[in-house]
């Protein structure tokens, strides 16, 4: 299973990937030089969204709908989460 996951940096921006492992990734975001180069400059990161792909092929595909999207709609997206 996948996960496709948003993320708030520290600075208040989103960032948006996929992962298998949702503790593993943020752990890595926060504290790794395995995080995400975008991520690496503005931490810490939050957690604010998170849902499930049945592979890769479909978190990447909903990844780059999610990274398509407005800063308003991503905050909708979550607000849904909460």
């Amino acid at each position: 299973m996948y996960f496709v996951y948003i993320v708030q940096c520290a600075d208040e921006t989103l960032y948006t990937g996929i992962t298998t492992d949702i503790e593993r990734r943020l752990d890595e975001h926060n504290h790794s030089i395995k995080g995400a180069k975008y991520t690496r400059t503005r931490r810490p990161v939050i957690l604010v969204y998170k849902e499930t792909a049945k592979n890769r092929s479909d978190a990447s595909k909903r990844e780059y709908v999610i990274k398509k999207m407005s800063r308003e709609d991503k905050i909708n997206l979550f607000f849904k989460f909460i």
